[in-house]
């Protein structure tokens, strides 16, 4: 199984970007999907989470500029960022809670992109 996420780049404060991310591999389901951001020297912190239901919990920092949703059919979980703050400069990395065909159950990363937000 991998996460392969996308959509990271540099934008000006008060600007917008959407990353993506798409779970691969022998995938029998996929629970809760998540954000989850760190900046160096820091812990990792959790951004946004959506289960498979779509049930959303936020962080606070990011609650009412940040919309988190999923494409179950395409394995797929988005981060819609708007009114981005240079605070928000951070590794974003998506997290997913995936049973394997085989029915082991285990939690993946992907392997992170760089938001940069300039003041």
């Amino acid at each position: 199984v991998q996460l392969q996420a996308s959509g990271g780049g540099l934008v000006q404060a008060g600007g917008s970007l959407r990353l993506s991310c798409t779970a691969s591999g022998s995938i029998l389901s996929i629970s809760d999907m998540g954000w989850y951001r760190q900046a160096p020297g820091k812990q990792r912190e959790l951004v946004a989470v959506i289960t498979s239901g779509g049930i959303i919990n936020y962080a606070d920092s990011v609650k009412g500029r940040f919309t988190i949703s999923r494409d179950n059919a395409k394995n797929t979980v988005y981060l819609q960022m708007n009114s981005l703050k240079p605070e928000d400069t951070r590794v974003y990395y998506c997290n997913a809670k995936i049973t394997r065909v085989g029915m082991d159950v285990n939690r993946y990363w992907g392997q992170g992109t760089l938001v940069t937000v300039s003041s």
